[in-house]
């Protein structure tokens, strides 16, 4: 724990493993740091949590060179690499790093620091922690750090989990799949960027499709987007209940809809066809096909 010493004590306190600026000392409790004082939130917080928070890494590397354990963790288990990837400062958390934080810690919510890094949305923490071993998948009872990239909108975090194995489709218990989630936040640019990396367009959250959130969220856009790719329009969820049936009447989401519901194009048929039979990697193997320029482009969307 961290207690407050006496008001007149001005200088640096100095337990037996470690130097520490400020009115705290440690006593020794594992490698937990708390306050007696449990109304401020931020009352557990250690110097070197803050130095991570604020992006001082000059401080940070005093700290860490005057023997401060780099795995000290707050009450709720966050330690000062969550924070440095919270607030993006990437040189914060490769110092961290190189002299021994946890990559794949955990706190009590559930979080990672590559979560972290995904909710900040730097690509630079993301790229960091993936050269340090972080686990670029958890557990389903983990926070998912894409679910959080795509629900933030930050393409970049998004593109570098894929790149690194995620399963595309991973589906989270409330959440759904990135695509679900996408549509649900309206993030246009993750969802045009899933599909043409092969995410299933009719694979949502349970019975709920993509095209069930996107017709919630009346965004056209969305809504164009999922049926060019093949979504079902007569896929109902739990509630019997069809895209169309969500749509609010007479808007641009339900006239999208209704436009959709007649028999496609031959060529958007086709392409479609040629898309499933070379599955997920499809984006990857058309280049391979040595097809004229314009059909390529009209495979892969473009």
């Amino acid at each position: 724990m961290l207690q407050l010493t006496e008001e007149n004590e001005k200088n640096c306190e100095v337990s037996e493993s470690i130097r520490r600026f400020g009115p705290w000392k440690e006593i020794s409790f594992g490698d937990y740091i708390c306050h007696t004082f449990q109304g401020d939130c931020w009352a557990d917080r250690s110097p070197l949590h803050e130095a991570a928070a604020q992006g001082r890494l000059l401080a940070l590397k005093t700290l860490i060179a005057q023997g401060v354990n780099v795995n000290l963790v707050t009450i709720n288990r966050v330690s000062s690499l969550h924070e440095a990837c919270l607030g993006g400062h990437v040189a914060c958390a490769k110092a961290l790093l190189e002299n021994g934080a946890h990559v794949n810690g955990v706190t009590v919510h559930g979080a990672t620091p590559l979560f972290n890094a995904c909710c900040s949305g730097s690509a630079a923490c993301v790229n960091v922690l993936l050269e340090f071993g972080a686990k670029a998948q958890f557990e389903v009872h983990l926070a998912s750090p894409i679910h959080e990239a795509v629900r933030r909108g930050h393409r970049e975090c998004m593109e570098i989990l894929l790149a690194n194995n995620v399963n595309i489709d991973h589906e989270v218990p409330q959440l759904g799949t990135p695509l679900y989630v996408a549509c649900t936040y309206q993030r246009v640019d993750c969802v045009k960027k899933l599909l043409e990396l092969g995410a299933s367009v009719d694979h949502g959250q349970w019975l709920d499709t993509p095209l069930h959130a996107a017709a919630r969220q009346s965004n056209v856009e969305v809504i164009h987007l999922l049926t060019d790719y093949g979504a079902n329009l007569k896929r109902r969820n739990a509630q019997g209940k069809s895209a169309l049936d969500l749509a609010a009447p007479k808007s641009s989401v339900e006239q999208a809809l209704l436009l959709c519901e007649g028999p496609p194009a031959l060529s958007q048929l086709c392409r479609l066809c040629v898309r499933k039979c070379l599955g997920r990697a499809c984006h990857q193997a058309i280049h391979k096909l040595c097809l004229p320029e314009p059909l390529e482009r009209f495979l892969l969307y473009q």
